[in-house]
């Protein structure tokens, strides 16, 4: 029993030994292994894909209606100071006071221009009193000279040849022909004074004409200083171009206090049931931008909708961009995008980015742009093969600025360095 015993407890450090020896062999194995196949690269990459390759042009841009209204300061007014201006974004129905300038100049204008019309007024009134004393005194000077005359005549006729002697006839004659003379000037007299009071009425009245038309003026002036909403619709204030800096730098929007040149654009009131997407085009790309061409369309604003476009117009002319930074000045195309869905949540001058296809191949096998690099004069990819990079030439079928379509060299399924590798990463090296 004792010898069997023995045998047994020999026999299992044995078999301990022997699967000890085992497990530090295959580890050995896997080690060796794992040291001769070697890890991947610490390198991005990316996977070649098929689909339609797509080549876009990018803008950065707003939103902007199709329509608006703008408010600007009254003309032939000078710097006018804004006391009350509505919120930006603010909702206004037709009506509403939209912005208030300053009124106490016009105020004081009207009060004068008042005044004035209340002085002539009581200068046409005592006028025309005068013209009326000025008349009933000459009809009385008139009356009195008819009467004269009517009693040289009877004067004259009562003088007979037979009773009086031709001296006192004489007289009498003389005496009627002084009363008509002055009958005849009082008349011509009364005609002058009259024409003399209605001229002076006139012109008085004239003033008068002349007082009210300058109050209707500082009036009008006084109404245009309350500018008040045409239609419905929601404030976009308009950038203060006087408080920007040099260089067309972005102005901040008007606000209370500021204050406003004759002619100034202050409000808008945009139509929003017809918007569309304006950005400005590099000339580099303005041969590859047609009327018609789809794109896409995210608003910084709205992040969890993408809208759909069109291209709606591209100026023929060029623009000098002062707002480059860059001298001389760049020059670009304006660019509107004509947008076919609507969204409430949509305001004007909301940053927006649009992608537009200008190029398309269906059934292509892409990469990245940034894969496909130059060797040796010969476009190329470097193919991940296990623990290192191959250099593979590659025929290219279509190069856009983010896709590149590729007709043979690779195939769906490879993975491709989106970096150039370094020398120890490539499989010659290895």
């Amino acid at each position: 029993m004792t010898t069997l015993k023995g045998r047994t407890t020999r026999w299992g450090r044995t078999t301990r030994w022997i699967v000890a020896i085992a497990a530090i062999v295959l580890l050995a194995l896997v080690i060796s292994a794992g040291v001769g196949r070697g890890s991947a690269p610490d390198l991005p990459t990316a996977e070649v894909t098929t689909g339609e390759f797509v080549d876009a042009v990018e803008l950065r841009g707003e939103i902007r209606p199709v329509r608006s209204i703008v408010m600007a300061a009254p003309m032939q007014s000078g710097d006018l100071q804004i006391v009350k201006l509505a919120k930006n974004g603010s909702t206004v129905k037709a009506g509403d006071l939209v912005v208030l300038f300053d009124t106490s100049t016009v105020d004081r204008t009207i009060l004068e221009k008042r005044t004035e019309v209340k002085q002539a007024e009581a200068e046409i009134n005592q006028a025309r009193a005068q013209m009326k004393i000025a008349e009933e005194q000459t009809a009385t000077a008139l009356m009195k000279a008819r009467y004269d005359v009517d009693r040289s005549k009877i004067d004259v006729e009562a003088q007979s040849e037979e009773l009086n002697s031709k001296i006192d006839r004489e007289k009498a004659k003389l005496a009627l022909a002084d009363a008509e003379q002055r009958l005849k000037e009082s008349a011509e007299k009364a005609g002058s004074d009259r024409a003399a009071a209605q001229a002076d009425l006139n012109g008085k009245l004239r003033k008068r004409e002349k007082a009210l038309a300058d109050l209707q003026r500082a009036e009008r002036s006084r109404a245009n200083l309350e500018m008040r909403a045409p239609a419905d619709g929601m404030v976009s204030l308009m950038p203060n171009y006087r408080a920007g800096g040099m260089w067309g730098t972005n102005p901040p929007d008007f606000r209370e206090g500021d204050r406003a040149w004759s002619g100034a654009q202050v409000v808008e009131l945009p139509d929003l049931s017809d918007i569309r997407f304006e950005a400005r085009l590099d000339e580099t790309d303005r041969g590859r931008i047609a009327a018609g061409q789809t794109a896409t369309l995210r608003v910084d604003a709205v992040p969890d909708r993408q809208f759909t476009a069109t291209v709606a117009d591209v100026s023929v002319i060029a623009r000098v961009d002062f707002s480059s930074g860059t001298w001389p000045p760049a020059r670009n195309f304006d660019l509107k995008l004509k947008m076919g869905e609507k969204d409430p949540r949509l305001r004007p001058g909301m940053s927006s980015t649009a992608r537009i296809a200008v190029d398309r191949l269906p059934g292509s096998v892409i990469v990245p742009a940034r894969a496909v690099f130059q060797k040796d004069g010969r476009p190329v990819v470097y193919l991940l093969d296990r623990s290192a990079f191959e250099p593979r030439p590659v025929e290219i079928a279509r190069r856009g600025k983010e896709q590149v379509a590729i007709r043979s060299g690779v195939s769906p399924g490879d993975r491709v360095a989106t970096k150039l590798p370094e020398r120890d990463m490539l499989k010659d090296a290895r």
